[in-house]
């Protein structure tokens, strides 16, 4: 199935770009998510001006990508969680949260779909957290999971 992509993809592709992906992956993720449409001859068309605002954005948010990277680079975040004797979690720490966290520490607002972590956060402890500020940059910091 070919698509163009309307929004970035990890693994994928960025807006603009005409891929060829499995049917299922598509019909089922990608179409209903809105992370792409379906490629046709008039929507090719319509390629040439995602790409153009694409590009404007880039141009304009890679300054703005390197400063936020800073910012996030000499922030410490600390994040407060349930947790039982053994320091397991009730549950785990969800993007969301530490968006919020993020926030909280004063922070800039960022995109929870950006962010990559290693693994699950099941217990309490210290954590390497990236972020794909921009397809260039991307920013790593430390979350502290504490007691709450």
């Amino acid at each position: 199935m070919k698509i163009i992509l309307t929004q970035e993809v990890s693994g994928l592709g960025a807006p603009g770009d005409i891929v060829e992906v499995k049917n299922g992956y598509g019909r089922n993720y990608l179409l209903p998510q809105g992370f792409a449409i379906v490629w046709t001859k008039g929507a090719e068309k319509q390629v040439t001006v995602i790409k153009r605002a694409r590009s404007a954005r880039e141009i304009r948010d890679l300054d703005h990508a390197n400063e936020v990277k800073a910012r996030l680079n000499s922030l410490k975040v600390n994040l407060k969680a349930r947790a039982g004797d053994g320091g397991r979690l009730f549950g785990s720490v969800t993007p969301a949260e530490i968006v919020d966290a993020v926030k909280a520490a004063g922070g800039p607002t960022l995109d929870r779909r950006r962010l990559e972590l290693p693994s699950h956060i099941k217990s309490l402890g210290a954590y390497p957290v990236s972020i794909k500020l921009h397809p260039d940059v991307t920013a790593k910091f430390d979350l502290n999971v504490v007691q709450g």
